[in-house]
Protein backbone atom coordinates (compact mmCIF):
# COMPACT_ATOMS: atom_id res chain seq x y z
CA UNK A 1 0.00 0.00 0.00
CA UNK A 2 3.02 2.54 1.00
CA UNK A 3 4.51 1.35 -2.65
CA UNK A 4 1.11 2.34 -3.89
CA UNK A 5 1.00 5.40 -2.52
CA UNK A 6 4.07 6.72 -3.23
CA UNK A 7 3.21 6.07 -6.87
CA UNK A 8 0.00 8.07 -6.94
CA UNK A 9 0.63 11.29 -9.23
CA UNK A 10 -1.19 14.08 -7.87
CA UNK A 11 -1.88 17.66 -9.70
CA UNK A 12 -2.98 20.59 -7.52
CA UNK A 13 -5.70 23.14 -8.72
CA UNK A 14 -6.25 26.37 -7.38
CA UNK A 15 -8.04 29.50 -7.99
CA UNK A 16 -9.40 32.75 -6.68
CA UNK A 17 -12.26 35.25 -8.37
CA UNK A 18 -12.08 38.54 -7.54
CA UNK A 19 -9.71 41.56 -6.53
CA UNK A 20 -10.81 41.39 -3.12
CA UNK A 21 -8.86 38.31 -3.70
CA UNK A 22 -4.79 37.85 -4.51
CA UNK A 23 -2.04 35.54 -5.51
CA UNK A 24 -1.80 35.36 -1.16
CA UNK A 25 -4.93 33.22 -1.87
CA UNK A 26 -3.35 30.45 -4.56
CA UNK A 27 -0.05 30.19 -2.44
CA UNK A 28 -2.16 29.35 0.80
CA UNK A 29 -4.31 27.01 -1.52
CA UNK A 30 -1.56 25.53 -2.94
CA UNK A 31 0.22 24.98 0.73
CA UNK A 32 -2.29 23.11 2.30
CA UNK A 33 -3.02 20.88 -0.64
CA UNK A 34 1.13 20.09 -0.83
CA UNK A 35 0.71 18.76 2.90
CA UNK A 36 -2.29 16.73 2.20
CA UNK A 37 -0.64 15.10 -0.47
CA UNK A 38 2.75 14.61 1.60
CA UNK A 39 0.58 13.04 4.02
CA UNK A 40 -1.08 10.58 1.93
CA UNK A 41 2.34 10.14 0.98
CA UNK A 42 1.36 11.31 -3.17
CA UNK A 43 3.79 12.94 -5.57
CA UNK A 44 2.86 16.52 -6.59
CA UNK A 45 3.45 16.24 -10.54
CA UNK A 46 1.93 19.46 -11.53
CA UNK A 47 0.01 22.69 -10.03
CA UNK A 48 -2.68 24.90 -12.20
CA UNK A 49 -3.74 28.25 -11.35
CA UNK A 50 -6.46 30.15 -12.54
CA UNK A 51 -6.13 34.20 -11.52
CA UNK A 52 -9.41 36.14 -11.04
CA UNK A 53 -11.74 33.88 -13.12
CA UNK A 54 -14.98 32.79 -11.62
CA UNK A 55 -15.77 29.17 -10.91
CA UNK A 56 -19.11 29.96 -13.44
CA UNK A 57 -16.87 30.03 -16.39
CA UNK A 58 -15.67 27.17 -17.36
CA UNK A 59 -13.50 29.01 -20.74
CA UNK A 60 -10.65 29.01 -17.95
CA UNK A 61 -6.98 28.26 -19.54
CA UNK A 62 -5.65 26.75 -16.37
CA UNK A 63 -8.58 24.51 -15.79
CA UNK A 64 -8.75 23.66 -20.09
CA UNK A 65 -4.95 22.49 -19.76
CA UNK A 66 -5.51 20.43 -16.61
CA UNK A 67 -8.11 18.35 -18.42
CA UNK A 68 -6.17 17.68 -21.97
CA UNK A 69 -3.23 16.84 -19.39
CA UNK A 70 -5.89 14.17 -17.18
CA UNK A 71 -6.83 12.66 -20.37
CA UNK A 72 -3.22 11.63 -21.32
CA UNK A 73 -2.45 10.46 -18.07
CA UNK A 74 0.02 12.73 -16.70
CA UNK A 75 -1.71 12.33 -13.28
CA UNK A 76 -3.93 9.95 -11.11
CA UNK A 77 -5.24 12.51 -8.95
CA UNK A 78 -6.73 16.41 -9.03
CA UNK A 79 -6.75 17.79 -5.69
CA UNK A 80 -8.08 21.17 -4.86
CA UNK A 81 -9.17 23.07 -1.35
CA UNK A 82 -12.50 22.43 -2.07
CA UNK A 83 -15.29 21.32 -4.97
CA UNK A 84 -16.09 25.27 -5.17
CA UNK A 85 -12.46 26.14 -6.30
CA UNK A 86 -13.05 23.39 -9.18
CA UNK A 87 -16.84 25.45 -10.43
CA UNK A 88 -19.29 27.44 -8.50
CA UNK A 89 -21.84 26.22 -11.78
CA UNK A 90 -23.57 22.83 -11.12
CA UNK A 91 -23.26 21.99 -14.76
CA UNK A 92 -19.32 22.95 -14.79
CA UNK A 93 -19.17 20.99 -11.64
CA UNK A 94 -20.80 17.40 -13.70
CA UNK A 95 -18.69 18.57 -16.64
CA UNK A 96 -15.34 18.41 -15.14
CA UNK A 97 -15.85 15.51 -13.18
CA UNK A 98 -17.19 13.49 -15.58
CA UNK A 99 -14.02 14.25 -18.11
CA UNK A 100 -11.87 13.46 -15.15
CA UNK A 101 -13.68 9.88 -14.33
CA UNK A 102 -13.60 9.15 -18.08
CA UNK A 103 -10.04 9.80 -17.74
CA UNK A 104 -9.53 7.49 -14.83
CA UNK A 105 -8.41 10.83 -12.58
CA UNK A 106 -9.96 10.62 -9.24
CA UNK A 107 -10.89 14.01 -8.21
CA UNK A 108 -10.18 15.03 -4.41
CA UNK A 109 -10.64 18.11 -1.90
CA UNK A 110 -9.56 19.01 1.18
CA UNK A 111 -13.03 19.66 1.75
CA UNK A 112 -15.09 17.15 0.62
CA UNK A 113 -12.73 14.16 0.15
CA UNK A 114 -12.63 11.92 -2.50
CA UNK A 115 -15.70 13.22 -4.63
CA UNK A 116 -18.26 10.98 -5.90
CA UNK A 117 -21.56 11.61 -7.60
CA UNK A 118 -23.23 12.32 -4.49
CA UNK A 119 -20.82 15.03 -3.99
CA UNK A 120 -21.33 16.63 -7.21
CA UNK A 121 -25.39 15.94 -7.31
CA UNK A 122 -25.52 17.98 -3.71
CA UNK A 123 -22.16 20.70 -3.65
CA UNK A 124 -22.96 21.39 -7.51
CA UNK A 125 -26.47 22.55 -6.51
CA UNK A 126 -25.24 24.65 -3.32
CA UNK A 127 -22.95 26.37 -5.35
CA UNK A 128 -25.25 27.20 -7.93
CA UNK A 129 -27.91 28.65 -5.33
CA UNK A 130 -24.81 30.83 -4.02
CA UNK A 131 -24.42 32.53 -7.25
CA UNK A 132 -27.95 32.71 -7.58
CA UNK A 133 -28.39 34.39 -3.99
CA UNK A 134 -25.38 36.66 -4.54
CA UNK A 135 -26.08 37.95 -8.43
CA UNK A 136 -29.70 38.87 -6.32
CA UNK A 137 -27.75 40.57 -3.36
CA UNK A 138 -25.61 42.40 -5.69
CA UNK A 139 -28.58 43.47 -7.80
CA UNK A 140 -30.44 44.88 -4.85
CA UNK A 141 -27.38 46.65 -3.60
CA UNK A 142 -27.31 48.38 -6.63
CA UNK A 143 -30.86 49.39 -6.88
CA UNK A 144 -30.69 50.58 -3.91
CA UNK A 145 -27.66 53.49 -4.75
CA UNK A 146 -29.20 54.25 -7.34
CA UNK A 147 -32.89 54.65 -5.46
CA UNK A 148 -31.20 57.36 -3.57
CA UNK A 149 -29.41 59.27 -6.53
CA UNK A 150 -25.80 57.54 -6.37
CA UNK A 151 -24.28 55.61 -9.72
CA UNK A 152 -24.43 51.87 -9.78
CA UNK A 153 -21.66 51.63 -12.35
CA UNK A 154 -18.95 53.47 -14.48
CA UNK A 155 -18.67 57.21 -14.83
CA UNK A 156 -20.64 58.75 -17.82
CA UNK A 157 -18.52 61.22 -19.99
CA UNK A 158 -18.91 64.67 -18.48
CA UNK A 159 -19.12 63.33 -14.79
CA UNK A 160 -16.08 62.59 -12.43
CA UNK A 161 -16.25 60.24 -9.08
CA UNK A 162 -16.38 62.32 -5.73
CA UNK A 163 -14.26 60.55 -3.40
CA UNK A 164 -15.28 60.54 0.45
CA UNK A 165 -15.39 58.66 3.20
CA UNK A 166 -18.36 57.73 5.58
CA UNK A 167 -18.24 58.36 9.34
CA UNK A 168 -16.35 54.71 9.82
CA UNK A 169 -13.66 55.60 7.16
CA UNK A 170 -14.94 53.47 4.61
CA UNK A 171 -15.34 54.56 1.04
CA UNK A 172 -18.40 56.17 0.27
CA UNK A 173 -19.21 54.78 -3.76
CA UNK A 174 -21.92 56.10 -6.41
CA UNK A 175 -21.10 59.92 -5.86
CA UNK A 176 -20.34 61.70 -8.74
CA UNK A 177 -19.97 65.67 -9.93
CA UNK A 178 -20.00 67.40 -13.12
CA UNK A 179 -16.65 67.85 -14.99
CA UNK A 180 -17.04 71.19 -16.38
CA UNK A 181 -14.70 70.58 -19.09
CA UNK A 182 -16.00 67.78 -20.01
CA UNK A 183 -19.61 69.05 -19.79
CA UNK A 184 -18.83 71.87 -22.04
CA UNK A 185 -17.95 69.66 -24.74
CA UNK A 186 -21.63 67.55 -24.28
CA UNK A 187 -23.49 71.10 -24.23
CA UNK A 188 -20.98 72.23 -27.79
CA UNK A 189 -22.08 68.72 -29.07
CA UNK A 190 -25.91 69.13 -28.56
CA UNK A 191 -25.47 72.81 -29.72
CA UNK A 192 -24.25 71.63 -32.65
CA UNK A 193 -26.67 68.82 -33.65
CA UNK A 194 -29.48 70.90 -32.57
CA UNK A 195 -28.37 73.48 -35.49
CA UNK A 196 -28.39 70.19 -37.96
CA UNK A 197 -24.64 69.33 -37.82
CA UNK A 198 -24.08 65.51 -38.30
CA UNK A 199 -22.46 63.43 -35.80
CA UNK A 200 -19.78 62.34 -38.03
CA UNK A 201 -19.32 66.18 -38.50
CA UNK A 202 -18.99 66.84 -34.79
CA UNK A 203 -16.63 64.22 -34.02
CA UNK A 204 -14.40 65.10 -37.15
CA UNK A 205 -14.63 68.14 -35.52
CA UNK A 206 -13.32 67.14 -32.26
CA UNK A 207 -10.79 65.18 -33.37
CA UNK A 208 -9.38 67.40 -35.32
CA UNK A 209 -9.25 70.26 -32.34
CA UNK A 210 -7.49 67.25 -30.38
CA UNK A 211 -10.29 67.35 -28.21
CA UNK A 212 -10.39 63.88 -26.22
CA UNK A 213 -13.26 61.53 -26.02
CA UNK A 214 -14.84 59.35 -23.47
CA UNK A 215 -11.93 57.71 -21.94
CA UNK A 216 -9.11 59.27 -23.40
CA UNK A 217 -9.96 57.90 -26.95
CA UNK A 218 -11.14 59.82 -30.67
CA UNK A 219 -14.03 60.73 -31.16
CA UNK A 220 -16.78 58.79 -33.40
CA UNK A 221 -20.31 58.92 -34.75
CA UNK A 222 -21.33 56.24 -33.01
CA UNK A 223 -19.86 57.63 -29.33
CA UNK A 224 -22.15 60.82 -30.27
CA UNK A 225 -25.47 58.53 -31.81
CA UNK A 226 -25.47 56.02 -30.18
CA UNK A 227 -28.55 53.53 -29.76
CA UNK A 228 -31.73 55.15 -28.68
CA UNK A 229 -32.97 51.79 -28.12
CA UNK A 230 -29.99 51.13 -25.54
CA UNK A 231 -29.84 54.48 -24.51
CA UNK A 232 -26.18 55.05 -25.34
CA UNK A 233 -24.44 57.70 -26.96
CA UNK A 234 -23.95 60.85 -25.99
CA UNK A 235 -27.20 61.63 -27.16
CA UNK A 236 -29.63 59.39 -25.70
CA UNK A 237 -27.98 59.96 -22.22
CA UNK A 238 -31.20 61.15 -19.97
CA UNK A 239 -28.25 62.09 -17.47
CA UNK A 240 -27.61 64.81 -19.42
CA UNK A 241 -31.02 66.22 -18.31
CA UNK A 242 -30.78 65.27 -14.43
CA UNK A 243 -32.44 61.56 -14.71
CA UNK A 244 -30.51 58.48 -14.12
CA UNK A 245 -31.35 55.58 -15.93
CA UNK A 246 -30.53 52.06 -14.99
CA UNK A 247 -31.34 48.86 -15.49
CA UNK A 248 -32.31 49.34 -19.05
CA UNK A 249 -30.15 46.47 -19.85
CA UNK A 250 -28.81 43.25 -17.71
CA UNK A 251 -25.90 40.90 -18.58
CA UNK A 252 -25.58 37.13 -18.79
CA UNK A 253 -22.45 35.29 -18.95
CA UNK A 254 -22.71 33.12 -22.42
CA UNK A 255 -21.52 29.35 -21.48
CA UNK A 256 -19.47 28.66 -24.13
CA UNK A 257 -17.17 31.41 -24.03
CA UNK A 258 -17.48 32.51 -20.43
CA UNK A 259 -17.87 36.19 -21.74
CA UNK A 260 -21.26 38.79 -20.28
CA UNK A 261 -23.63 39.38 -23.13
CA UNK A 262 -25.60 42.41 -22.87
CA UNK A 263 -29.75 41.90 -22.67
CA UNK A 264 -32.23 44.36 -23.10
CA UNK A 265 -34.84 44.37 -20.35
CA UNK A 266 -38.52 45.38 -20.08
CA UNK A 267 -38.23 49.04 -20.64
CA UNK A 268 -40.80 49.26 -17.74
CA UNK A 269 -38.96 47.82 -15.29
CA UNK A 270 -35.87 50.40 -15.47
CA UNK A 271 -35.53 52.82 -12.99
CA UNK A 272 -35.75 56.45 -13.49
CA UNK A 273 -34.84 58.90 -10.61
CA UNK A 274 -34.52 62.77 -10.75
CA UNK A 275 -30.79 64.10 -10.24
CA UNK A 276 -30.90 67.91 -11.23
CA UNK A 277 -27.89 68.42 -9.55
CA UNK A 278 -26.15 66.41 -12.58
CA UNK A 279 -27.82 68.20 -15.50
CA UNK A 280 -25.78 69.61 -18.06
CA UNK A 281 -28.19 70.42 -20.90
CA UNK A 282 -31.26 72.78 -20.39
CA UNK A 283 -34.89 71.54 -20.92
CA UNK A 284 -34.89 73.47 -24.55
Amino acid sequence: EERSAAMTKVALYARYSSDKQSDTSIEDQLRICHERAAREGWTVVAEYVDRKITGAVMARDAMQELLADAREGKFDVVMAEALDRISRDQEGTAHIFKRLKFARVRLHTLTEGEVDVLHIGLKGTMNQLFLTELGRKTHRGLEGRVLSGKSAGGVSYGYSVVHTLDAQGLPVRGNRQINETEAAVVRRIFEEYRKGKSPRKIAFELNSEGIPGPRGSEWAASTINGNRKRGTGILNNELYVGILVWDRQSFERDPETGKRVARQNDPEKAKRVEVPELRIIDQD
